[in-house]
C-alpha cells in the first residue's frame, strides 16, 4: 500500500512539472502572502520590534537554555503580546546586557573622574555594576510586563467585545459574522485578538470558527472567567432552536459579563489599600522627609566638592527612586482585572488633525503645528534663564547684591575652607547666591510645563470632542428606546429619525438626530450615507464605537423589517444603560484611592517639596556662612594647633541651593509623571487619551505650585537666615 502510495504521488509530481514546467511547491516551505504579510506587520507591535531583534541577536551568541518551567510560562507571555522571540533569547539577552553594564559602565564610570581631573569614585562603579546586576532580572521580567500591558489593554474591553458579539447575535444568529462585527468596532489589541480568530479559520489552522475561538479562551481562562463564560453562553445560543431561549441566552452572556467585572473590581479596590500605603510611603513620604537632612550630611561630606554630593543625591533620587516607584505601580497595575475601557479617538484618521495646534488661514487652508514645537521653545528660553548663574560665572561677569549690605546675592561663588579666604576664581565653588536659587527653579518649570504643554496641547481638542461624545453616550439609551418605539409603530427609519430629533430637541442626542435628518431631507442621502458619510455623516460628527456599532446594527436589521430593527434597538438600549450603570459603580469603589492620589499629585507632594526646599536654602545659608567665617578667623588665627583648623577638617562647605533644588525639582516632576499614569491606569485602565489629558494638567499645575512654594519658602527662609547670623561678627 505505502508503495502504491508512493507511485501514485510521483505520477502526479511529473504530470504537474509537465504542464507548468515547474517543481511542485515542498510542503515544507512556508507559504506567504501579501494579506498575511500584512496582517502580521499590523498585529505585532512596532515598539516590541527591538526587544524582538535583540534577543535573537543574543540568542545566537549565548544560547542560554533557561529552566523548564520558567520557560514554559516566559513562552506564554511572549505568546500573548505576539512577540517573535523566544525564552532563550530572552535570557541571553538579559544576561548579555547586565554583564555589558557591569563591564563596560563600571569602567566608564571609573574613567569619567579621571578625565576631568579628578579622582575615582568607587559610588560610581558599584552604582554601575548593582544596575548591571538589576537589569538581568527586569530583562527576564519584560515578557511578563509586557504581557499584563497587552492583557490589561485588551481586558479594558471585554465588556464592549461581548456587547458588540451579543449585539450582532440577536439579529443574525452568524458567530463568525458578530466576530467580525466586533473586530470592526474594538480597538487594539483585542480587536486584533479577535481578527486572529477569524485568521486561524481562514488559513485553516482550525475548522470552524467555534474551534478557533476556543482555542484563544483558553488564555483567559486564568485571567477572566467571566469573558470565557459569557462567550461560551454566545456560543450556546447558536444551538437553541427557541428563538426566546436564544435571546435569553445572549442576555445572559452580558449580565455575566458585567456582574463578573462588578465584583472582580469590587476585590482589587479592597487590595488596594495596602500597595498604595506602600508606594505612597516608599516613593513620596520617606524620600521627602529625607531631603530634610540631606544637606546637614552633605555639609559633612562635601568638603571642597559638594558636586560630587549632588551627583550621589542625583543618582538616588533622579534614577533609583523613580525606577523602584514605576516597577512598584506597574506591579500595582498588572494586577487591575477588567473593566469598561474608552478608546483613543484621536488615532481615528479623520481625527489626527485635532491631535496638533491648528491655524485656520481661510476657509480651506488650515495649518498644524506640532505641539513639540512650542514645547521644546518654552523649554529652551527656560533652560537658558535657568542656567544664567552658571553662564554668568563662565564669562566672569561680576556679582551683585539685592540688599545694602551684601548679603542676598545673585551669584556668590566662594572659596572653599581648604583653599582659605583668598583663592583664584576658577578654585571658586558655588553659586550660593539666593538670585541663582530662584533661577533655578526656572529651569524645573521648564522642565515641567514643557512636557505639559506638549501633553495637553496633544490632547485638548479630541477631549472636547469625546467629552460631547460622552454626554451623547449616555442620553442614547433613551434616544434608541424613542427610536425603537418609533419603528415598532410602523414608521419607516427616515421620517423616525425627523421625529426624535424633534422630541430630544435641545440635547446632544437631538443633534446627532438633527444632522442625520438633515442629511436625509436637504442632500438627499439614503439612510446609511445620511449616517456614515465620510464628511458630513452624523456617525463622524460623533465618533463613538457604541454609537457606530448601534447604527450599523440599525442598517443591518431594517433589512428584515422594522419591527425587527425595533426589537434590536431597544434591546441595545437596555444594554447600554447597563454598561453605563456598572461603570458609574466602578467610579464609586475607586473613587477613595483615586481622590487620594490626586490630592497628593495637585497639591501634597509639590507643597511639601517645596516647604523642604526653602529650609533646606536657609539651612545651607547659615552652614556657607558659618564655613566662611571660621575660615576667616582660622587663617587670622597664629598657633599651628588651632582647634578651629580641626574643626574646619571635618566640617565642609554646604551644598549649594542652586544644584539641590534642581535635583528635587526633576524629582518631583518624575513623581508627578510616574503617579498620573498609575492614577488614570486605576481609573481609566489603558486609555491613552485620558492618560495625556492627565499628564498635561498635572505637570502644568503641580510644576508651578511647587515652584511658587519652594520659591516664596526660599527667599522668606533666606532673610530669616541672614538675621539669625547678623549677630556672629568675626573679631
Amino acid at each position: 500500500m505505502p508503495d502504491q502510495y508512493q507511485e501514485l504521488r510521483e505520477k502526479y509530481r511529473q504530470r504537474i512539472e509537465r504542464e507548468f514546467g515547474t517543481t511542485a511547491v515542498s510542503s515544507s516551505q512556508n507559504v506567504s502572502s501579501r494579506e498575511y504579510t500584512q496582517f502580521k506587520k499590523e498585529l505585532y507591535p512596532a515598539r516590541y520590534s527591538l526587544f524582538e531583534k535583540a534577543s535573537t541577536i543574543s540568542a545566537k551568541i549565548l544560547n542560554l537554555k533557561p529552566d523548564p518551567k520558567k520557560a514554559e510560562i516566559m513562552q506564554k507571555n511572549l505568546d500573548v503580546c505576539h512577540l517573535n522571540t523566544t525564552p532563550t533569547g530572552v535570557l541571553s539577552l538579559a544576561v548579555l546586557a547586565g554583564l555589558f553594564v557591569m563591564v563596560f559602565g563600571s569602567l566608564l564610570l571609573f574613567a569619567l573622574p579621571i578625565l576631568v581631573g579628578s579622582e575615582p569614585l568607587l559610588f560610581l562603579v558599584m552604582f554601575a555594576f548593582i544596575g548591571g546586576l538589576l537589569m538581568i532580572p527586569a530583562i527576564l521580567k519584560a515578557p511578563e510586563f509586557m504581557a499584563n500591558t497587552w492583557r490589561m489593554r485588551a481586558s479594558g474591553q471585554m465588556v464592549q467585545s461581548i456587547f458588540y458579539t451579543v449585539t450582532y447575535m440577536r439579529h443574525t444568529s452568524n458567530l463568525e459574522r458578530a466576530i467580525g462585527f466586533a473586530a470592526d468596532h474594538l480597538d487594539p489589541p483585542l480587536s486584533l485578538d479577535f481578527r486572529k480568530i477569524l485568521w486561524d479559520v481562514e488559513t485553516q489552522q482550525y475548522s470552524t470558527i467555534r474551534e478557533s475561538a476556543n482555542a484563544y479562551l483558553e488564555f483567559w481562562k486564568d485571567w477572566d472567567k467571566e469573558f470565557v463564560e459569557a462567550f461560551h453562553l454566545v456560543e450556546s445560543s447558536l444551538y437553541e432552536s427557541s428563538e426566546d431561549r436564544r435571546l435569553s441566552l445572549l442576555d445572559k452572556a452580558l449580565d455575566v459579563i458585567l456582574n463578573g467585572t462588578y465584583e472582580n473590581m469590587l476585590h482589587y479596590a479592597h487590595n488596594l489599600k495596602s500597595p498604595m500605603t506602600m508606594l505612597h510611603m516608599l516613593g513620596i513620604i520617606l524620600p521627602i522627609l529625607g531631603l530634610v537632612i540631606l544637606p546637614l550630611v552633605a555639609s559633612f561630606l562635601a568638603g571642597d566638592k559638594p558636586f560630587l554630593t549632588t551627583l550621589y543625591i542625583s543618582l538616588i533620587y533622579n534614577v533609583g527612586l523613580p525606577i523602584g516607584v514605576y516597577y512598584l505601580g506597574r506591579t500595582i497595575l498588572s494586577s487591575r482585572p477588567a473593566g469598561y475601557g474608552a478608546s483613543d479617538i484621536g488615532e481615528k484618521e479623520n481625527l489626527k488633525y485635532l491631535r496638533n495646534v491648528n491655524l485656520t488661514l481661510s476657509k480651506n487652508v488650515r495649518i498644524g503645528i506640532n505641539p513639540l514645537f512650542f514645547s521644546t521653545f518654552v523649554l529652551i528660553i527656560c533652560l537658558l534663564i535657568g542656567f544664567a548663574p552658571l553662564l554668568l560665572h563662565t564669562l566672569n561677569a561680576s556679582d551683585f547684591a539685592f540688599d545694602s549690605d551684601g548679603n542676598l546675592k545673585m551669584l556668590e561663588y566662594i572659596c572653599p575652607p581648604s583653599a582659605g579666604i583668598n583663592c583664584d576664581e576658577a578654585d571658586k565653588i558655588g553659586p550660593y547666591g539666593i538670585g541663582a536659587s530662584v533661577l533655578s527653579l526656572i529651569v524645573i518649570i521648564g522642565l515641567g510645563v514643557s512636557m505639559g504643554i506638549y501633553y495637553s496641547l496633544r490632547s485638548k481638542n479630541v477631549i472636547k470632542i469625546r467629552e460631547k461624545t460622552r454626554t451623547l453616550e449616555e442620553e442614547f439609551s433613551s434616544a434608541l428606546f424613542q427610536l425603537g418605539n418609533r419603528l415598532g409603530d410602523g414608521l419607516p427609519a427616515e421620517l423616525a429619525f425627523g421625529k426624535v430629533a424633534q422630541t430630544m430637541r435641545g440635547t446632544v442626542s437631538g443633534e446627532f438626530f438633527t444632522v442625520a435628518e438633515q442629511n436625509i431631507t436637504k442632500l438627499g442621502m439614503g439612510l446609511e450615507q445620511a449616517l456614515f458619510d465620510p464628511r458630513v455623516g452624523a456617525v463622524i460628527t460623533f465618533p463613538s464605537n457604541v454609537i457606530e456599532s448601534s447604527m450599523k446594527v440599525l442598517i443591518e436589521s431594517i433589512k428584515k423589517g422594522p419591527r425587527i430593527a425595533a426589537q434590536a434597538l431597544l434591546s441595545m438600549s437596555r444594554y447600554i444603560k447597563e454598561i453605563h450603570h456598572v461603570e458609574e459603580r466602578l467610579k464609586d469603589l475607586m473613587e477613595e484611592v483615586i481622590t487620594s492620589m490626586k490630592s497628593q499629585i495637585k497639591f501634597l507632594t509639590p507643597a511639601i517639596a517645596g516647604i523642604v526646599i526653602g529650609i533646606t536654602s536657609m539651612i545651607s545659608a547659615i552652614l556657607t556662612r558659618l564655613s566662611n567665617q571660621l575660615t576667616t578667623l582660622a587663617t587670622q588665627g597664629t598657633g599651628t594647633q588651632s582647634p578651629l583648623g580641626d574643626m574646619l577638617s571635618i566640617f565642609g562647605i554646604g551644598m549649594p541651593t542652586y544644584y539641590f533644588q534642581i535635583v528635587v525639582g526633576v524629582y518631583i516632576v518624575q513623581i508627578v509623571f510616574i503617579l498620573s499614569i498609575l492614577s488614570n491606569g486605576i481609573e481609566n485602565g489603558a486609555d491613552k487619551l485620558a492618560e495625556r489629558y492627565e499628564l498635561g494638567r498635572n505637570l502644568i499645575n503641580s510644576t508651578l505650585l511647587y515652584c511658587l512654594i519652594a520659591g516664596l519658602v526660599m527667599v522668606a527662609f533666606n532673610l530669616f537666615a541672614i538675621n539669625v547670623l547678623s549677630g556672629i561678627n568675626v573679631g
